[in-house]
């Protein structure tokens, strides 16, 4: 049985440049150390795919379709399924003197910022730097090799699945709930309520939510102040530690 536009996939691949071998993206912690691209930052394992909506690259979405679950398959994705063709007009020189202070230290292979366009430095000289703006991969052909773990089939797992792809590496400390009515309630702990961009994903969350399950018809996020306890209050003969709390809805 082939799979249908929504349906939500865990998939394992490792992505490569068919011509030179290199690794560039890898779901597996195991070949990530051993092609030396470990990223510290990055919580390996299985990654969500919804089929149709734009996840993964379009090539790659179209084959990801007529697999099974437990398949594994390397799929080839020439550069206009990929990162397109090379386009010549996307190459520029700019004055050094554009870079300011770092004008010399520039080297070929910089990333370079050039009014608000990321760009890769390819030549130097004369005064005047060329720079590629293309995407770095455009022009190649990959290979994926991908295998298709699992289909998600519960709520319980769906919603699990949405938030650990928002949170990214802390998602499994969230907890929810499903009450009545399809009223859904998520638990940031305490840990999390700093984290950068939190109100970004929380609206991200309730948008892939309501999107991918039809029976929640609102989500609740929950953020609750406990009062902290000293030791020696807590320890103290015959004084029990309130249990006060103050939760916050937002």
């Amino acid at each position: 049985m082939t799979f249908s536009k929504g349906d939500l996939l865990l998939t394992n691949y490792t992505a490569k440049v068919k011509d030179t071998g290199e690794v560039i993206e890898t779901t597996s912690e195991g070949e990530a150390k051993k092609f030396g691209i470990v990223d510290s930052e990055r919580r390996y394992g299985p990654r969500l795919v919804a089929v149709g909506e734009g996840w993964v690259l379009a090539g790659l979405d179209e084959e990801i379709k007529k697999m099974e679950t437990g398949e594994k398959r390397a799929i080839e994705l020439p550069p206009a399924k990929a990162f397109g063709e090379r386009d010549p007009t996307k190459l520029r020189m700019v004055p050094l003197r554009k870079f300011g202070e770092r004008a010399s230290e520039l080297t070929v292979g910089d990333t370079v910022d050039v009014e608000n366009r990321v760009g890769t430095v390819r030549f130097i000289g004369s005064g005047r730097a060329q720079v590629d703006f293309n995407h770095r991969l455009a022009g190649k052909t990959l290979i994926y090799e991908l295998e298709v773990v699992k289909k998600l089939e519960t709520d319980d797992e769906k919603i699990r699945a949405l938030i650990e792809r928002r949170f990214v590496t802390e998602g499994e400390k969230v907890k929810f709930s499903v009450e009545g009515g399809g009223a859904l309630s998520i638990e940031v702990p305490e840990e999390l309520f700093l984290l950068e961009g939190l109100q970004i994903i929380k609206r991200g969350i309730s948008s892939d939510i309501f999107r991918f399950l039809k029976g929640i018809e609102n989500v609740t996020f929950r953020e609750t102040f406990a009062r902290k306890v000293k030791a020696e209050e807590a320890e103290a003969p015959g004084r029990e530690a309130p249990e006060q709390a103050a939760t916050l809805p937002s």
